[in-house]
């Protein structure tokens, strides 16, 4: 807004120069067109001083607004080239920040897949082992069944065989 606001006290500041100057040659158009000698150094020329004059502000004016033309024509080139510029990089960013979010996608599936596999691993290890465990204690089972067994089938014999001689002795 201030930007908008200065141009046109710029503007109006021009505007305000050349109708001073077109009012000052409007007031003095006869000393203006009045003929005077001019010496060109190798040359003299009859001519009205005012009228050259006047061909040289406005000669130097157009030179000067096709200057500014010019001037502001290649910032606006400039402009739309580092715009550009500017974009190639942002796409170029977001493709390298897809890039590496792509990346990390990918490690985290394989490493979750890594871990996957180890915790079934670490399962069949698990339930191997509590089969193991289980086989362990029904064989020990077994084992102290068949010893109790034995020693039963001993007890009924020497029961049977008779008499207190063969009867188990009980500690004192």
């Amino acid at each position: 807004m201030r930007k908008h606001v200065y141009m046109n006290s710029r503007t109006l500041f021009l505007i305000f120069v050349f109708l001073a100057i077109g009012a000052f040659a409007v007031l003095n158009w006869g000393a203006f067109i009045a003929p005077t000698t001019l010496t060109l150094g190798f040359a003299d020329v009859q001519a009205p001083l005012g009228l050259v004059m006047m061909a040289v502000v406005v000669l130097l004016t157009g030179i000067f607004l096709l200057y500014l033309v010019y001037i502001q024509t290649t910032v606006l080139l400039e402009a739309r080239r580092s715009a550009k510029d500017v974009r190639s990089h942002r796409e170029l960013a977001d493709k390298a920040e897809a890039s590496r979010f792509t990346e990390l996608r990918s490690f985290l599936d394989s490493e979750m897949k890594r871990q996957t596999e180890i915790n079934a691993q670490a399962h069949a290890a698990v339930v191997a082992k509590f089969e193991q465990l289980g086989q362990d204690i029904r064989q020990a089972v077994e084992q102290s069944g068949n010893s109790l067994s034995a020693s039963i089938g001993e007890l009924d014999d020497r029961i049977e065989r008779g008499g207190p001689d063969h009867a188990p002795r009980l500690p004192d």
